[in-house]
């Protein structure tokens, strides 16, 4: 029977794997095709660097994320998925936030920088980058959780506490 720990330690990582994964394939697949007054564009995720970042991040978090669904939590590499997590987690942020600049710009413009919003022009598009990066969202609110969860248990397995119980003694 596994250990209701690490059950939730597997759940965490992989809610984080799917998400990362999402933000991927989603992020990957955005492209749209629209006009701007007798001009024809195409918008794609591969014309941004900031949206490029954000898909080889997520990838790699997401290779990482599978690779660590298989380390047991008693073996010696275990210190250094809690390392990985640490830097992983930064990394997501990262690549969130420089997307997020990025798609915030395409929505609203920049009136100063004479930028105009192209959301009007390519609404699927726009849609499939927001939902890339809520999917994005998910996976850092998750790798955080998971990585206190981690810091946790492993701070209680090395002072040779264990978790502390909600319930009473008497029941």
């Amino acid at each position: 029977m596994v250990k209701p720990k690490r059950l939730l330690g597997l759940l965490l990582r992989l809610i984080a794997f799917g998400a990362t994964l999402a933000a991927v394939i989603i992020m990957a697949t955005s492209r749209e095709k629209g006009s701007f007054f007798a001009l024809s564009y195409e918008a794609k995720y591969s014309d941004t660097p900031a949206f490029k970042y954000f898909v080889i991040a997520n990838a790699i978090v997401t290779v990482y994320g599978f690779l660590a669904l298989f380390v047991p939590s008693e073996s010696p590499l275990w210190r250094l998925v809690l390392a990985l997590d640490l830097v992983f987690t930064m990394l997501l942020i990262s690549s969130i936030s420089a997307a997020l600049a990025v798609a915030q710009v395409g929505k609203k413009g920049n009136s100063s920088a004479g930028w105009l919003p192209v959301c009007g022009q390519v609404t699927k598009y726009c849609n499939q980058v927001t939902g890339a990066l809520v999917a994005g969202f998910i996976a850092i609110i998750t790798y955080i959780i998971l990585l206190l969860y981690s810091i946790y248990t492993f701070l209680n397995s090395l002072l040779g506490k264990t978790p502390c119980r909600l319930s009473s003694p008497g029941i």
